[in-house]
C-alpha cells in the first residue's frame, strides 16, 4: 500500500482525498435527515419544514455560514502554511508528462475517454450533463420533498442522483486520480508506477464476438442493431410498466418529460454499461460508424 499511501499524499491529490470525505459525510448526514423525517411522517408527526410559508434564516443559516466561513478560512491559513504548493518546474512543450492529467473536475471526462469515442465523451455526454441539469425543474412533478429531507417521498429521483453523482462522477474522478498511472494504465493500490510498463490487452468491437469485422457493412448493420434495441427498448420497457402500474402517473407527466426523462435516464446508464465491457470483457466499440463509435 505504500504507493498507494505516496499518491494519496501528495500536496495536489489532499484536497481531492478532503473532498471525498466531506462529499460522502454530507451525503450519509443528509440520508439521515430524510430517513428520520421519513419516521416522523410515517408516525403523522409534523415535519420541520414541510409546511412553513415563511422561515427565518438568519439562525439556521446566516449563522451557520458565517461559522463555516471562519472555520474554512482557518483551514485554508493552516493548510497553506503545513503543506507546500505543488508547483512545477515553468512547461517545457519538448517534455510530456506521463501521465498527463487533466484538473481533477475534468479527469471523469478524461477517464471517459477510455470508454467512448473522443467526440462522445467530449462534447455530447458533457452536453446532455448540463442540459439534464438545467431540464430538472421542469420535469420533476413531485411537489414532496421542497423545503425539509426525505427519501420515502422522492425515492426513485434521489437514487439515480445519488448514482450519477457518486458513480458515475465522484468514481470517475477517484479512477483518473488515483487509479491511473503512466500511459494511462490501470494500478492498483499495492502497485508501482512504472513508466516503461507494456500492456496488451486484446481489445476487440462487439461484432468481432461472432466473428464479423466491425467495419464490414454486416457489423456496421449487427452494431446499429444493438444500439437500436438499447434505445427502443429502454424507451419502450419503462413506459410499458408505468402504463400497466401507475396510469396517472404517467399521464401526469405527459410525453414530453417522459422522454426527456428515459432518454437521459439511459444515456447515463450506458456509462456504467461500457465500462464494465470495456474493464471485464474487453470489448472496446458496440458500433462503428465513418462518424463516431459507440
Amino acid at each position: 500500500m505504500n504507493p498507494f499511501i505516496e499518491i494519496i499524499t501528495q500536496p495536489d491529490n489532499i484536497a481531492i482525498v478532503i473532498m471525498v470525505f466531506m462529499v460522502t459525510f454530507f451525503m450519509v448526514w443528509a440520508f439521515q435527515q430524510a430517513f428520520h423525517n421519513d419516521r416522523l411522517l410515517a408516525a403523522g408527526l409534523p415535519v420541520d419544514g414541510e409546511t412553513d410559508k415563511f422561515v427565518d434564516t438568519f439562525k439556521p443559516l446566516v449563522r451557520i455560514e458565517l461559522i463555516i466561513a471562519l472555520v474554512v478560512m482557518v483551514g485554508l491559513t493552516i493548510w497553506s502554511i503545513a503543506v507546500d504548493a505543488p508547483l512545477e518546474e515553468i512547461a517545457n512543450p519538448t517534455l510530456t508528462p506521463n501521465p498527463a492529467k487533466a484538473p481533477w473536475y475534468f479527469l471523469g471526462l478524461q477517464e471517459l475517454l477510455v470508454y467512448f469515442d473522443p467526440w462522445l465523451a467530449g462534447v455530447v455526454l458533457p452536453s446532455l450533463i448540463v442540459v439534464g441539469l438545467i431540464a430538472i425543474p421542469y420535469i420533476d412533478i413531485n411537489p414532496k420533498g421542497n423545503g425539509y429531507y426525505t427519501f420515502t417521498e422522492r425515492k426513485w429521483s434521489i437514487i439515480i442522483f445519488s448514482f450519477g453523482f457518486f458513480v458515475l462522477w465522484l468514481l470517475l474522478i477517484v479512477i483518473g486520480v488515483f487509479f491511473r498511472g503512466p500511459g494511462w494504465l490501470w494500478y492498483w493500490p499495492w502497485q508501482e508506477w512504472d513508466h516503461a510498463r507494456v500492456v496488451f490487452e486484446p481489445f476487440r468491437d462487439l461484432s468481432s464476438v461472432v466473428g464479423v469485422d466491425s467495419r464490414s457493412l454486416a457489423g456496421f448493420i449487427i452494431g446499429a442493431v444493438v444500439t437500436g434495441v438499447y434505445l427502443v427498448g429502454g424507451m419502450v420497457a419503462p413506459y410499458l410498466y408505468w402504463k400497466k402500474n401507475h396510469p396517472e402517473f404517467l399521464t401526469q407527466l405527459g410525453m414530453i418529460r417522459y422522454i426527456t426523462i428515459v432518454f437521459l435516464f439511459i444515456t447515463m446508464m450506458s456509462i456504467p454499461i461500457k465500462m464494465v465491457l470495456r474493464l471485464v470483457f474487453l470489448i472496446k466499440y458496440v458500433w462503428i460508424t465513418p462518424w463516431f463509435s459507440i
